[in-house]
């Protein structure tokens, strides 16, 4: 969930004026009957469930968190909520509140610095610097003093529920689903709480449809991109235009979305078997360290054997969508048909084809994606140090980086494998191994072979990523009337 502001920017009216502790009972009576009355949009008393998401959605809650002020809050059930079960609730509220803040002020004078929010995150094995720990403390320090007194900290938390450190540490996450088609990055984090909440699920479908609306806009530069990995070399000096124009003269415009159809219907169980074996390693991984949050590198370790575990499952897919994009019109029927033509012709192995240079691409991209995103993110936050949230754009945007990075890196093994997935089985015909494509690529078009139809992959990068963040979006802001707040970023917990 993204970054929330404090509730001070929010309501004006919300900040005590003691100089210490919770302020007096009058003192308290008036800042809440200022929070009421900014809530009660009809002014009639009493605060409906209605006013409260409109309240309080706006700035930051779901419709989830919304609801369960209301539970807590409503002690007759009557639906509504009155001042005095406002009052209560933020009373109680207070005092969690203010147990928390307790628990962090460990040398008990009052205020929280960044070696007391560093070393709380440590026992909970979320391990970051002492300038990231600043960078957490600014986003709550209001008055500049590189420290957080009462006041700061129940005004940013007044109306999150929070429990223990793992709750305050989800306030500084960001993660997104934005797929470019490519289903190698290191797989986001997620909470027991929003696992047991359907809520990681729900993300999941909603990164889904992102991905396959994504991928069926920009499906034509994909087949373009295949049709110049097989047919592209130095003899035949074809173009993106060049094979745009050769697709369209044979099959027509519809020819530009051949093999959509699996592209797309891959992406459902890549990304659920990929999940559930991502946490399976951590959890196998945690047994020695017994710590909640995995460090960089091995989540790195985690991603990289989920996303070979995944590939593995689903890769017949893969070599279905490679025949069906390079089809030539009444080749195949379907997808059933190419597949039951495959078996028949060239047996079961040949769902198989390209699985090593596949496998090894997977630690290129995944290890270059992630060391990127950290470090561009990073830089930022160094050249920003006033703020603690680099916000949407500034991560979209390193996230489109880093995966346009990773991908130039694994590029070449990524043509190795669609080459081979694109061999028809001859009985007695050659069948070159991924060393002997490699030697022969080099050889023919040199280095820059390896590299042909790079073009229209790094020309899908910026609608893709466009496409799939405007749905994602959409779907986010349905998703939060049944869950809680979709998060932003890209495929990465980080730590702002």
């Amino acid at each position: 969930m993204g970054v929330m502001g404090p509730l001070g920017n929010r309501f004006p009216c919300a900040r005590c004026q003691a100089s210490g502790g919770s302020g007096s009972d009058l003192e308290r009576a008036k800042r809440w009957a200022d929070l009421f009355a900014q809530l009660d949009l009809n002014k009639d008393g009493r605060i409906d469930i209605h006013e409260l998401r409109t309240g309080l959605a706006a700035r930051g809650l779901s419709r989830r968190s919304v609801d369960k002020i209301v539970k807590s809050a409503d002690s007759n059930q009557d639906g509504e909520i009155d001042l005095e079960e406002f009052s209560q609730y933020l009373q109680t509220h207070e005092k969690q509140l203010k147990l928390m803040f307790r628990s962090l002020d460990r040398n008990n004078d009052g205020i929280i610095d960044a070696a007391e929010i560093q070393h709380s995150l440590h026992t909970i094995g979320v391990d970051i610097s002492l300038e990231d720990a600043a960078r957490i403390l600014e986003s709550m320090d209001k008055d500049s003093t590189m420290t957080i007194d009462w006041n700061e900290w129940r005004d940013y938390f007044l109306f999150k529920s929070l429990r223990s450190m793992e709750d305050v540490a989800r306030c500084w996450r960001h993660s997104t689903m934005l797929d470019i088609g490519e289903q190698l990055t290191v797989p986001d984090e997620f909470s027991e709480e929003e696992k047991k909440s359907g809520f990681m699920w729900r993300q999941l479908m909603a990164g889904a449809m992102a991905g396959s609306v994504s991928r069926t806009g920009t499906a034509p530069l994909d087949r373009v991109k295949v049709f110049l990995q097989v047919h592209g070399s130095t003899s035949r000096k074809l173009s993106l235009w060049d094979g745009l124009k050769a697709m369209v003269k044979e099959g027509g415009l519809r020819s530009l979305w051949r093999g959509n159809g699996v592209n797309v219907l891959k992406i459902a169980p890549e990304t659920a078997i990929k999940f559930a074996a991502y946490e399976k390693i951590k959890s196998m991984m945690r047994v020695k360290g017994d710590r909640q949050t995995l460090k960089v590198y091995e989540r790195f370790i985690a991603g990289s054997l989920a996303g070979a575990t995944a590939q593995t499952a689903i890769y017949p897919l893969e070599v279905l969508k490679t025949r069906l994009t390079l089809r030539k019109t009444g080749q195949y029927s379907g997808i059933i048909d190419c597949a039951r033509q495959i078996l028949k012709k060239e047996g079961i192995k040949a769902f198989y084809k390209g699985y090593i240079p596949n496998l090894l691409g997977i630690i290129p991209y995944a290890g270059i994606d992630l060391a990127v995103y950290e470090t561009l993110k990073n830089a930022w936050l160094q050249r920003n140090k006033g703020s603690a949230d680099p916000g949407v754009l500034v991560l979209v945007g390193c996230g489109a980086m880093s995966s346009t990075c990773g991908q130039l890196a694994s590029y070449p093994l990524a043509l190795i494998r669609t080459r081979m997935q694109a061999q028809a089985s001859v009985k007695g015909g050659p069948q070159p191994s991924m060393i002997s494509l490699f030697q022969t690529i080099v050889t023919q078009d040199g280095v820059a072979g390896l590299y042909r139809g790079i073009a229209p992959n790094f020309l899908k990068v910026i609608p893709a990523v466009s496409i799939s963040y405007v749905i994602y979006e959409s779907m986010r802001k349905v998703a939060h009337r049944k869950c809680f707040p979709m998060t932003r970023g890209l495929f990465h917990l980080t730590f702002c």
